[in-house]
Formats: C-alpha cells, structure tokens, sequence
C-alpha cells in the first residue's frame, strides 16, 4: 500500500502494483504509459541492488585481505625490530630511531629509614577516664501485648 520503508519492499510493492495494473490493463489503458515507465524503474533498482550486494560482499573479502595483511606487517615489523635489538644491543641509542625503546637501566627507589619514634618523656601516667560503653544500660520495660 506505500507504506514500506526498505528498498527491497519498495520494489516488491512496485512488483505487486505492476501485476495488479496489468490484470487491470482493459480498465486502466490510460495508465499504460506509467505501468512501464515503473517497470523500467523496478528493473532497474533491481540491478543496482543486485550490484550493490556484490560489492559488500567485495568490500567483506578486502576487509578480510586487509587484516591478514595488517597481521603479518605487525608480525614482521616485530621480528625486524628484534634483530635490529640484537644487531645493535638492548642498550644502544641507535634503537631508538627505530621505534625501540633502549634499555637504560633500572631507576633505583631510594630506600627510606624509618624516622624513630622519640622514647615517651617518663611521668606521672594519668587514669583513663571512664567510657560510657562500659557503664551497663538499663533495659526499657518489656510489656505484653494484649
């Protein structure tokens, strides 16, 4: 009735009006013209929905290629970079210039000594003052429902 939203419903919905005018041509000659321009339309969206299929699925494999590709490139640069190490040596400079970080040691934390604690100034010890926790609390009256 017109109220498809995908392409691939459009066109069969053109596909229905088109069979639908055709059973009807006697009673709608006047549309003759119109019935075919929209077959030459359907036809076509046909074709290039078709083309447009075989190119996702084109774009699918190169993507598929591209990858393995990728993951081969990452495979060799990593190889390559771990010669160059070994040519040159873990701590050399000229490393750097080719995307490896060169080994330049271990940074050292300082150990701290702990500051001692000064010794308690010797004195009179004063009590300590009574907690309110350690004072017992009365228990509120139970009474009996009814």
């Amino acid at each position: 009735m017109g109220s498809e939203t995908t392409y691939k419903g459009k066109i069969e919905d053109w596909g229905n009006l088109q069979e639908r005018l055709t059973a009807n041509a006697a009673d709608l000659a006047h549309l003759e013209v119109l019935r075919t321009q929209l077959g030459t339309v359907m036809e076509q969206a046909r074709q290039v929905a078709a083309s447009q299929a075989a190119q996702r699925a084109a774009k699918q494999t190169a993507s598929k290629s591209l990858k393995a590709a990728i993951v081969e490139g990452d495979r060799l640069a990593s190889l390559l970079r771990a010669a160059v190490k070994q040519h040159y040596g873990p701590a050399s400079e000229k490393v750097a210039e080719f995307g490896v970080q060169p080994f330049r040691g271990r940074k050292r934390t300082p150990k701290e000594k702990p500051a001692p604690t000064p010794a308690p100034a010797p004195g009179p010890v004063p009590a300590p003052a009574p907690h309110a926790a350690a004072v017992p609390a009365t228990e509120p009256s139970t009474t009996t429902e009814k």
